[in-house]
C-alpha cells in the first residue's frame, strides 16, 4: 500500500490528456425540437434542402421588364411600357411580362416569367397604366437567380457544430423543425472529506462548506453536460465505493474531488487499491493538482481531482473539459493556446510546470497576462476572475516580468 501511495508513475499533462481522449466514445444522438437545440451540438451534418433563393428574386423596388425593350432608352430618350400588375413580396405574379410591358415589383418579390431585368424605381417616371424608362438595362440586372446564395444539398453545418443564433437561423430557413444533436452527458459529482458541510448547514469549527461540487457543476454545464451534485462522501473507502457504484449506471462518467493525495484519509487512493477498475494515471507533472488521477471502472471514466479548489478547477479544464468536448463531437478538443507577455514577476519555482489562473489583456495588439489573484491552490476567490491559465515552465526561477509565456485560453469562442 505504501508503495502505491508514494511511488506513483509521473506523466506529462499532454500525455495524460491523450490517455483520457483515447477512451472517448461519441454520445449517442437524440432528436429535439429546433427551439430546444440552442447551445447543443449537431450530431450529423446538415445540408440545404433547397436552393437559396428558390425563385428569381428582385433586388430592388422598381419594374420588371425585358432588357431588350430598354436598348433605345437614355436620359434624353424615354421608352414607354405598359404596366400590367403590381407584385408585392410573397405573391406569385398573375401574368407573364410580354415585350413592351412592365410589372411594378418590390424588393425580394418573385420576378415574373420572361422578364429578365428589373429597373430601379428612381430611374422611372410612372402613371397609372404606363411607365417611362430612361436607362438601358442588361439581362439579369437587379435579379438574384435561383441558387445564387446556395445550391440544393450544399453542406450547411458540420457535425459537432455548436448551435447558436446564426446556426438556428439557417436550420429554420431550411425547414429543420427537429434537429439531431448529441445527447448531453450526465455527470455525477462527489466531494469527499469528513470536514465538508453541505451548503445550507451552519459553519462549524474546523469544517468548511462544500464549494467544489458547485464549481464543478457549473463547469460541467458550461461544457454541455448535465451535472448531478451528489451528497458529500465521508472518509470511508467502503462507503465511497458503494456510492460510486450505485450511481454509475445512471451517468456517463464521474468526477470526484479530494482524497487523491498520500494522507491516511485519502479515500480515493484507498479505492484505487481495492477496486476492479484500471488506472490510467495517478500523478501528473503539474502544479497545482499533481495527484490528479483518472481511471476506467465498469467502462466509465472516473476523474479523481484534487480537493483544493484551484487544483480542482485546473484539473477540470485540462482533462475533463477536453473529454466532454470530444464526447460531443467538438473538433478542437484542447483549449486554444497563444503566447503572452507576463506583466509581473512570478518567482514561485516548481519541479513541475505550473498552471496559474490568469487574466488576459490586449494593448496595441499585444497580448499581456497576469495572475488573477493569489495563486495558492487552496484559494478560490481568484477563480471567478480567471480567463486563462498561464504556463510557467518547470524550474527554480519561475518567470520574469516581460517574459513570453504560453497561455491557455479558457474563454475562447466555441465553434
Amino acid at each position: 500500500m505504501s508503495g502505491y501511495r508514494f511511488q506513483r508513475k509521473l506523466v506529462k499533462v499532454e500525455d495524460a490528456q491523450q490517455a483520457v481522449l483515447h477512451h472517448v466514445r461519441l454520445q449517442e444522438p437524440e432528436e429535439v425540437p429546433l427551439e430546444e437545440s440552442f447551445g447543443r451540438r449537431l450530431a450529423e451534418p446538415v445540408c440545404s434542402s433547397h436552393p437559396v433563393p428558390h425563385f428569381r428574386r428582385s433586388g430592388v423596388d422598381g419594374y420588371a421588364i425585358h432588357a431588350e425593350d430598354s436598348h433605345l432608352a437614355s436620359p434624353d430618350h424615354a421608352v414607354t411600357l405598359e404596366v400590367t400588375e403590381t407584385i408585392p413580396c410573397g405573391v406569385i405574379p398573375a401574368m407573364q411580362v410580354e415585350r413592351g410591358q412592365a410589372a411594378r415589383i418590390m424588393t425580394g418579390a418573385v420576378v415574373p416569367a420572361a422578364a429578365n431585368a428589373v429597373i430601379m424605381l428612381e430611374m422611372t417616371e410612372a402613371s397609372a397604366r404606363e411607365v417611362c424608362i430612361r436607362k438601358r438595362m442588361d439581362k439579369g440586372e437587379n435579379i438574384t437567380p435561383i441558387g445564387h446564395e446556395m445550391q440544393e444539398n450544399e453542406l450547411l453545418l458540420q457535425s459537432g457544430r455548436l448551435i447558436g443564433p446564426g446556426e438556428a437561423a439557417l436550420l429554420a430557413t431550411f425547414g429543420y423543425e427537429r434537429v439531431r444533436v448529441f445527447r448531453k452527458p450526465r455527470v455525477a459529482i462527489f466531494s469527499t472529506g469528513s470536514e465538508l458541510l453541505e451548503v445550507g448547514r451552519p459553519l462549524e469549527n474546523g469544517k468548511i462548506r462544500n464549494s467544489n461540487s458547485y464549481m464543478l457543476a457549473c463547469q460541467v454545464q458550461e461544457a454541455g453536460g448535465i451535472p448531478l451534485i451528489m451528497p458529500v462522501l465521508p472518509d470511508e473507502p467502503e462507503y465511497v465505493e458503494a456510492a460510486l457504484l450505485n450511481i454509475m449506471e445512471q451517468v456517463d462518467f464521474i468526477i470526484t474531488t479530494g482524497g487523491v493525495s498520500v494522507g491516511d484519509k485519502d479515500v480515493l487512493v484507498d479505492l484505487f487499491e481495492r477496486w476492479d477498475g484500471r488506472l490510467l494515471f495517478n500523478k501528473v507533472a503539474m502544479r497545482p493538482g499533481s495527484p490528479t488521477s483518472v481511471g476506467i471502472w465498469r467502462n466509465k471514466l472516473l476523474f479523481a481531482l484534487s480537493g483544493n479548489p484551484g487544483a480542482s478547477y485546473v484539473g477540470f479544464e485540462l482533462f475533463v473539459r477536453p473529454y466532454m468536448r470530444a464526447l460531443l463531437g467538438y473538433s478542437a478538443m484542447i483549449h486554444k493556446e497563444i503566447s503572452g507577455c507576463l506583466q509581473t514577476d512570478y518567482s514561485k519555482g516548481s519541479a513541475y510546470p505550473r498552471y496559474v489562473r490568469g487574466k488576459v489583456s490586449i494593448n496595441d495588439g499585444k497580448v499581456f497576462v497576469k495572475p488573477a489573484g493569489k495563486d495558492k491552490s487552496s484559494v478560490m476567490v481568484s477563480i471567478k476572475d480567471a480567463d486563462c491559465l498561464i504556463c510557467i515552465p518547470a524550474g527554480g526561477r519561475g518567470a520574469a516580468e516581460g517574459e513570453s509565456v504560453r497561455v491557455i485560453l479558457l474563454k475562447e469562442p466555441e465553434h
